[in-house]
Parts: structure tokens; sequence; C-alpha cells
């Protein structure tokens, strides 16, 4: 534990009310949906689209993304137990969010909001969508710091994090790199739609965003202890 910049033992829950917890990652959730609504609210209205739609986008969006990381987390990584206990797939608040299984359900539902609306195509969602996705990472992996979960391996870097209530040992801070990462790529798709806005080539962002993230993400998967 020495060679450990931080020590931490943060409580992932923030506070109680009666019967209700609100838990950091929770409300950092919550946050992603704010604030990326905000900003495709901003969008709609400097490319003038309705803002009538922006109420079925954000429930197509909040739907993909927690069936599919849901789903994602289920089927991934322990099928066996949970196509053995099927209702143990509804218990979200026990925990078990997968990442790439929220990528699949928000490509689904993109695909079936945009179908509706010719004026919006599926690329010309999913190019705009990226920037508050990406947004929506750096919440949630700081969600995942709260949580003290998905823990990185034992290193002896300086700025290793000792976990307290998971053990003793100094790991790396993979959900902090993730979320730097996240809030790195925010940026850099931010101001390059700002400047492009409706001239944006169709699935320049989308690539952009899907190069950046998974190919950071191969990397820091080796920091990272495994998942299931």
């Amino acid at each position: 534990m020495e060679n450990a910049l931080v020590y931490w033992d943060v409580s992932p829950e923030l506070f109680t009310l009666g019967p209700l917890t609100v838990r950091w990652y929770g409300l950092l959730f919550a946050a992603s949906f704010f604030v990326g609504y905000h900003i495709f609210r901003w969008i709609f209205q400097l490319e003038d689209k309705p803002e009538e739609d922006l109420d079925r986008l954000l429930l197509f969006m909040m739907a993909g993304t927690i069936l599919g990381a849901r789903l994602g987390h289920c089927l991934f990584y322990d099928p066996v137990y949970y196509l053995s206990n099927p209702l143990e797939l509804f218990k979200i608040w026990q925990g078990g969010l997968a990442s790439h299984g929220a990528v699949i359900g928000i490509f689904t539902a993109l695909y079936l909001y945009a179908r509706q609306r010719p004026q919006q195509p599926y690329l010309w969602v999913l190019d705009r969508m990226a920037i508050s996705i990406a947004l929506g990472g750096f919440f949630i992996r700081l969600g995942n710091l709260f949580n003290s979960e998905i823990l990185g391996v034992p290193t002896d870097k300086p700025w290793a994090f000792v976990f307290a209530r998971y053990d003793s040992l100094p790991r790396h801070p993979t959900q902090l790199y993730e979320s730097l990462a996240y809030g790195s790529i925010f940026v850099v798709l931010f101001f390059l739609y700002r400047k492009l806005k409706g001239q944006t080539p169709h699935g320049l962002i989308l690539g952009l965003f899907l190069s950046s993230v998974f190919g950071f993400r191969y990397f820091v998967e080796f920091t990272k202890i495994r998942q299931a």
C-alpha cells in the first residue's frame, strides 16, 4: 500500500432519504442523459430539426442503452447462469451493465428511430449521438470509480489506487483512465462538429469515435482484471 498515491474508500452511496438511496453511479448515469439531451437540443436548433423529436429520441436512446447494457452483461459474461435464471435478467439494481452491449443496443434503437424520419438519416443521427455517448462514457466510468468496480491489475506505479472496499493492493485506476480518455474524445468530437456543423460528412464523427474508443479500449484492457 505504500506505493499507492490514492487510498480509495469512498462510499458508493451519496445519501439516503427514507427508503430511497441515491448512489453516485445512478446520479452520474442520469447526468449522462441529462447533458446529452441538452447537447442534442443545441444540435437540433443549430440544424433546424424539429424539437418535438427530442423526447422520442431520448426515449429510444435510454431504452437502447439500458436494455443493451444489461443484456450484454448477462449474455457476454455469464450466459449459463442468466439463461438458467431468466428472472435475474431484470434485477438491474444488483449491478451488471456492459458498455459493448450498450453500443449494440444504441445502434439498434437509433436505427429504429431514424427509419421513421427520412430527414434525419441513420448516419446523421449516429454522428451526432457519438458526441453525447463519449461524454456519457466519461460520467459512467466515474460512476464505476465510486462503486470501486472495473478494477485494474496490481501495479507499483506511483499513481496507483488502493480500493479499500476490494483489497489492500495498489492497482491501476482503470476507471479513471477510461473516464479521462472518453472526456478527451468528447472534447475533440464536440469541437470538430462545432467547426463543421451541418456540413459534417456522414460517418466522420462516428468513425473517429469508434476508432478512438475501441483503439483505447484495446490497450486499457491489459491493465484490467477479468470482469466476469
